[in-house]
């Protein structure tokens, strides 16, 4: 299948007009501001990538597991180490991000200065296409008129040959030879300017073919290097993911060493304070001193409800008084 190339298919029927440059020109320019885009968002992501990593890094030196021991608090150290290491690659992702964003800076910047260069060449080319156009253009014009006038003057001659005397004659005669002087003058200014005018649009169109190329070259290179520039990206991305498993896998290797039964018998050795209870409290009698143990503690629960006997009955038919009675040996001072 053939190839379809810049320099073949973007030409115009009129002469003077520049459709088909034009046309390429917006695409180039489309094409540029595309390159900008993709800038500006590699330096947005690299922004992104970097508060990420500051406040990742930030992060990284709170306390974390301050008053662990042993085998959980080397974990939560390495923990809180490979997030120091994956900001830091992060900080290091978005830099990688700038100096891709500058490079595609600079490229946009070349394609720019070379297509100036072009562009300036080409619109001269259009501009003096456009003036020597409207130059012969107004010679063919002036050209035709004078062919009319010619032929007008010589008619005019034949009309009067018979009929106007010498002197009439001779004046129609001078007339007739300058109309066909003014037309053969006309007529060689018109073919010299026919001629200017096929000479400048052979250059234009040697120009307008190598412009083609020049800006599909530019094309290819643009289209290239965008490609490039956007699988790179994505490739450092892949990449960051990958380092930052590797770092994980590190805390998960030290988590794995968290021996949960070692760590309480280390917190156990380190922080013992005796392994005998206290002695029970016993009694001791003020009189006596004699000590007696203690019975078990005190119960929380509610003792036993028991209810009373029958009230005495107020009306009490017989007359007799009840009287709560003490044993004669009781006495409130104990000896």
């Amino acid at each position: 299948m053939r190839e379809l190339h810049f320099k073949d298919y973007f030409w115009n029927g009129e002469l003077t007009s520049t459709g088909g440059y034009d046309c390429v020109i917006q695409h180039l320019n489309d094409g540029k501001r595309t390159c900008k885009e993709i800038e500006d968002f590699m330096k947005a992501r690299a922004s992104i990538e970097e508060k990420y990593a500051k406040e990742l890094l930030g992060l990284s030196k709170k306390v974390c597991g301050h008053n662990e021991m042993n085998t959980l608090k080397r974990s939560l150290d390495m923990f809180k180490l490979q997030t120091e290491h994956v900001s830091l690659s992060h900080l290091q992702l978005a830099q990688t991000m700038r100096d891709e964003a500058k490079k595609l800076e600079d490229f946009r910047e070349r394609q720019k200065e070379a297509r100036k260069k072009v562009e300036q060449q080409m619109d001269a080319l259009h501009k003096q296409r456009a003036t020597q156009f409207k130059k012969t253009m107004e010679s063919k014009k002036t050209y035709e008129q004078k062919c009319r006038d010619k032929e007008e003057a010589e008619q005019n001659m034949n009309r009067n040959t018979s009929t106007s005397n010498v002197k009439q004659q001779e004046k129609l005669l001078a007339k007739t030879q300058q109309a066909k002087q003014n037309a053969e003058e006309a007529d060689r200014l018109y073919l010299h300017n026919v001629s200017v005018l096929g000479k400048t649009r052979e250059d234009w169109q040697k120009e307008h073919v190598k412009a083609c190329e020049v800006f599909e070259k530019q094309e290819v290179e643009r289209i290239n290097t965008l490609r490039n520039m956007v699988w790179t990206h994505l490739n450092q991305l892949s990449q960051q993911c990958v380092t930052s498993d590797e770092l994980h896998e590190e805390v998960r290797k030290s988590l794995e060493q968290c021996d949960i039964q070692e760590d309480i018998e280390h917190f156990v050795n380190l922080r013992r304070t005796g392994d005998k209870p206290p002695a029970p409290v016993l009694y001791e009698n003020f009189y006596s001193g004699q000590r007696v143990p203690v019975g078990p503690p005190f119960s929380r629960t509610a003792p036993p409800i028991t209810r009373r006997g029958p009230l005495p009955n107020p009306n009490n038919t017989e007359g007799d008084v009840i009287y709560s009675t003490v044993d004669p040996g009781y006495s409130a001072l104990q000896y």
